[in-house]
């Protein structure tokens, strides 16, 4: 019999589009396509509480409008806790996250910057590596995405992107593309950092001290195809065009800029090295066009959709 993904969703700010989102991604699912569903947040969520009848809750406390920004973070994160605690005792195979407000989260007390992080933080992982996907794009093939740094000032990305961390991040992305994507031989192509790829010492040289001898360590693994550095402006063209598997970027907005703009409905954020699939939308709460109606849920079901697949393609390995 062949095993049936169980997903947490956690319904995000309260505030946001993430529970009409989840609602209306989870009604466009035919017979739920072969997975179970388990909303972890609060109750009292309006409207959309008439959407959400029928599956399955795990419930984190009420949520009351009038409780504001530290409310919704306290409840945002008490279900990404929930969440975690569900997927290291194996109620649920994977995570997938609705949006939530950094601000909030803050105001709640939680330290965090953003999921990425909290997340690392509970399930106890060494490092993880932030990763965005379009498995469909207007231009062409899909485009994946690694981030070396991601929730940093732009201004302190020089000094912490090291040999040992370009290295190690990229490694762990290497492994979420076998494991979960099931693509046994990678393609990688590197985003550089400086204008044109720093033209060779001209504009920058940290493509030579550091982007060069990171890829000599992971062009050691026979089972990885690197095919270079190129610059940030044009590197993308290899993955849309099905020449490489993943792009390799430096910091965050140099690839989130590109994904948001071509897939924007079809984006979805990947924590890898996390010991379960976390997928989310590769949204914000949009709080300004919460409970209109007029949300896209396309990028939730999107991330419900990569989700199961990771889901499936670990059982599957054993």
């Amino acid at each position: 019999m062949t095993h049936m993904p169980r997903l947490g969703i956690t319904l995000g700010d309260p505030r946001g589009i993430g529970p009409e989102v989840t609602a209306a991604a989870l009604s466009s699912f035919s017979g739920m396509d072969g997975i179970e569903a388990v909303l972890v947040g609060p109750r009292s969520l309006g409207e959309v509480e008439d959407h959400l009848e029928g599956v399955p809750r795990e419930t984190v406390g009420d949520w009351d409008p009038t409780g504001g920004e530290r409310l919704a973070g306290l409840l945002s994160g008490r279900a990404i806790e929930r969440a975690v605690a569900m997927a290291r005792t194996g109620e649920i195979d994977g995570i997938v996250t609705a949006p939530i407000s950094k601000t909030a989260l803050r105001a709640a007390g939680y330290a965090h910057p953003g999921h990425t992080e909290f997340l690392q933080e509970l399930a106890g992982a060494h490092e993880v590596t932030m990763m965005m996907s379009a498995e469909r794009t207007p231009l062409g093939g899909p485009l994946r995405l690694a981030l070396l740094t991601a929730h940093l000032p732009l201004r302190d990305v020089p000094s912490v992107l090291n040999v040992d961390l370009f290295a190690r991040r990229s490694r762990i992305a290497i492994e979420a593309l076998r494991a979960w994507w099931g693509i046994e031989r990678p393609r990688l192509a590197f985003a550089g950092l400086n204008p044109h790829a720093g033209e060779g010492g001209l504009f920058g040289d940290e493509e030579i001290e550091v982007f060069a001898p990171a890829l000599a360590r992971l062009a050691a693994d026979p089972g990885v195809e690197i095919l270079g550095i190129f610059p940030g402006d044009t590197v993308f063209l290899k993955a849309l065009s099905g020449e490489a598997d993943l792009v390799v970027t430096p910091y965050h907005d140099v690839g989130l800029a590109v994904l948001k703009t071509i897939a924007m409905n079809e984006g979805v954020n990947v924590t890898a090295g996390l010991p379960f699939p976390r997928t989310s939308p590769d949204h914000g709460t949009a709080m300004d066009i919460a409970g209109r109606g007029i949300a896209d849920p396309g990028a939730m079901r999107a991330a419900i959709d990569l989700c199961a697949r990771f889901c499936a393609a670990r059982v599957a390995a054993g």
